[in-house]
């Protein structure tokens, strides 16, 4: 037959094989075929539409094709910018973990050129004889008498052809199919798998310009680091002289220079609305606005308002139009404080203006653009939460884009008396007062341990001052002098023993808590962590905590916190490891150093 058994052909309906065996086979139903199509189209979409690597993807879609098509073997193609092959999927091969290879053998590049050249489909309908598919391996029919036919499509995104999606089948007299049909069916299949192709490669383009952005901020904050001889800038409110406080101070005085997004990460009090008005003081942007918005504080709906606004009549109550905090935020920052806490849906909604810069109003149609600088905070674990599944993988990435991460204050005990002069003068200016920390009121604060940290230190401060009858603030005016400390109370985290008078009852009542009896000085006080032996260390405490931490009084045992994390496992070894992020090796140790018998149920 030789080349003139190659047709390139448009999708036509009339158009149909002019084999003498088709031509005597009944034909199926037009409208069965029409069905099978969309129900076909509808499982693609399925799989297309889920969030998965690419090659798994279109691997699927061909896999699902030999359930809607009468085909022995498929592949998809995809090309890179430079038309070379950069992503084979394949289905019918018996070697699936070399089907890829074996796939690409079988289609000769001059075909894949036909194709992207012709930008049309090609038909094939016996390959033995085409001169295209000289040295193609895998080809041939296990029966002698039987011909293999080859049927591609191109793979278009807007104009261009970036892939082939093809299937061979064998004519052995049997079957039954209509050519334009299939290609009708191929056709639409590949312009779905275009589509994905198109939106993938657009979001990893926007992932590395993201992640080379990051870079280039990175890189041009080390070297002004390097070049700067000058002392951090003095900001408004921030209080602090370690050596964690300047280099978080020295980042954001680079930042505020940009416009990238910025995520404040840090446990809860240290004190993230600060910085973040910080990166506004220090930024281009000083003369406008500065927003700020507790995501966690509003649920989804009021959020939805209070963030993009709403028309008059948008929902019971909105009796006049108002502009959202975006929109107030105009030209200026805006702080989205807790974003962890947003739920998916609202993550999306939250996206689409990270990513276009527009938005409507609630019961608005009118798009709207805003130029605004983005500074997110945030004390959860959202790599923990992308992997759960809790928050959205884009719009990590979207408010990621400068991380800085703001010290705890166990990190930065030199701080402690700064900051306890500084809320004793704020006290004092806000009524009237002229009271002085002692020496010996400092060294009570500086050997606490604050979990709370610089918010829990300020909680003390003015608890302390509002109750002292003197001038001077000293050591005995401390609630943990008396055993009267709410901090010791709330981070103690032991069970209760039954019959055991609640401590909160017992301070209300008038009657002093007493606290454990001290440690030794060389003892390490808990929170504790074990050692790949199960013993206990003083692991992840700062070096400045000892037996005198007044938040560390009524910490539990070893063994106390081992039989809690064993009750709220049901006694299951593997999940209580996982609580106190240990292995199970040492858990078991540890249950049989503290003799604990198992519970079995």
């Amino acid at each position: 037959m030789g080349a003139a058994s190659t047709t390139a052909i448009q999708t036509s309906r009339s158009e149909r094989l002019t084999d003498p065996v088709e031509r005597m086979s009944p034909l199926p139903p037009a409208k069965a075929n029409a069905e099978m199509a969309l129900f076909g189209i509808y499982e693609i979409s399925k799989i297309l539409t889920r969030p998965s690597r690419l090659e798994t993807t279109l691997s699927n879609v061909v896999n699902v094709l030999t359930s809607f098509l009468q085909m022995r073997r498929g592949m998809i193609v995809v090309l890179d910018s430079a038309d070379e092959v950069e992503i084979v999927a394949a289905a019918g091969w018996a070697e699936q973990k070399h089907g890829a290879a074996r796939a690409i053998d079988s289609l000769p590049r001059p075909v894949i050129d036909r194709i992207v050249a012709t930008t049309t489909p090609l038909v094939v309908q016996d390959v033995a004889h085409e001169p295209l598919f000289a040295g193609a391996k895998d080809l041939d029919s296990d029966r002698a008498e039987a011909r293999v036919s080859f049927v591609g499509v191109p793979i278009k995104v807007d104009l261009k052809v970036v892939g082939t999606l093809s299937i061979d089948r064998v004519w052995d007299g049997r079957t039954q199919f209509r050519i334009d049909d299939d290609l009708r069916f191929l056709s639409m299949v590949a312009n779905l798998v275009g589509q994905t192709v198109r939106l993938h490669r657009i979001l990893a383009a926007d992932r590395q310009r993201l992640l080379d952005e990051r870079g280039m901020l990175e890189k041009a904050l080390g070297a002004e680091l390097a070049e700067r001889h000058a002392g951090v800038p003095k900001v408004e409110g921030i209080v602090g002289e370690s050596d964690a406080v300047r280099r978080v101070l020295a980042t954001i005085a680079v930042v505020a220079k940009s416009n990238s997004t910025v995520l404040l990460r840090g446990e809860s009090g240290t004190g993230k609305e600060l910085f973040a008005r910080a990166i506004h003081d220090l930024s281009p942007r000083k003369a406008k606005a500065f927003i700020k918005l507790n995501c966690a504080a509003l649920p989804e709906s009021v959020l939805e308002s209070e963030l993009f606004g709403h028309e008059k009549g948008a929902f019971t109550g909105a009796v006049g139009q108002r502009a959202g905090r975006f929109e107030l935020a105009h030209g200026g920052t805006l702080l989205l404080d807790e974003i962890g806490e947003i739920s998916p849906s609202f993550q999306a909604k939250l996206l689409r203006i990270l990513q276009e810069g527009e938005f409507e109003r609630v019961g608005g149609s009118r798009t709207l653009k805003v130029d605004v600088r983005l500074v997110c905070a945030t004390n959860k674990n959202l790599e923990e939460a992308v992997a759960k599944g809790e928050f959205r993988a884009d719009l990590y990435y979207r408010i990621n884009v400068v991380p800085v991460f703001l010290p705890p204050l166990r990190e930065r005990p030199g701080d402690i008396p700064h900051l306890a002069r500084a809320f004793v003068g704020r006290f004092n200016a806000e009524n009237g007062r002229k009271l002085t920390l002692a020496p010996s009121g400092l060294d009570v604060l500086s050997h606490c341990y604050f979990p709370g940290n610089v918010r829990e230190l300020e909680n003390c401060v003015r608890r302390t001052a509002t109750l002292t009858h003197g001038e001077t603030i000293t050591a005995a005016d401390f609630a943990c002098h008396s055993g009267d400390c709410l901090s010791s109370l709330l981070w103690k985290s032991a069970p209760k023993k039954p019959g055991a008078p609640d401590p909160i009852t017992v301070l209300a009542s008038g009657f002093p808590v007493v606290a454990p009896t001290p440690l030794p000085a060389a003892a390490p006080p808990p929170p504790a962590a074990f050692d790949s032996s199960g013993e206990s260390g003083p692991a992840g405490l700062c070096e400045h905590a000892d037996a005198n931490c007044p938040a560390l009084g009524g910490r539990p045992s070893e063994r106390e916190r081992l039989i809690d994390a064993m009750e709220r496992s049901g006694w299951v070894q593997a999940k209580a490891a996982r609580i106190m992020g240990l292995t199970p090796r040492q858990i078991g140790y540890a249950l049989k150093k503290h003799g604990i018998e198992l519970k079995r149920f």
